[in-house]
């Protein structure tokens, strides 16, 4: 079951747009060998989608709760979707 591949759409809240949430997801995700994409939204939260093997989604997930070292997250919502076959994880303006 660990190696299940999943896709997930990400939205954290808080304050998470200017203090290198981005960057550090980025770094995070090539870390746990995830692929898909980040970006700020309008609103001031920030959107995710990745996909990778369960148990490192599911690290990634824990991450996305702390962030940045300047973050402060209040919320982390999460649902699975279909897979997308990304071959990067990029950050999105």
């Amino acid at each position: 079951m660990q190696n299940l591949i999943v896709h997930y759409n990400i939205t954290v809240k808080g304050k998470v747009q200017g203090v290198r949430y981005r960057a550090s997801a980025q770094a995070k995700a090539h870390e746990l060998d995830l692929t898909g994409f980040i970006r700020n939204l309008n609103n001031g939260n920030v959107y995710i989608e990745a996909e990778g093997k369960l148990d490192n989604l599911s690290a990634f997930m824990d991450w996305c709760y702390i962030g940045s070292p300047r973050a402060k997250v209040i919320e982390v919502n999460s649902e699975e979707s279909d897979f997308k076959d990304f071959k990067t994880f990029e950050v999105r303006k």
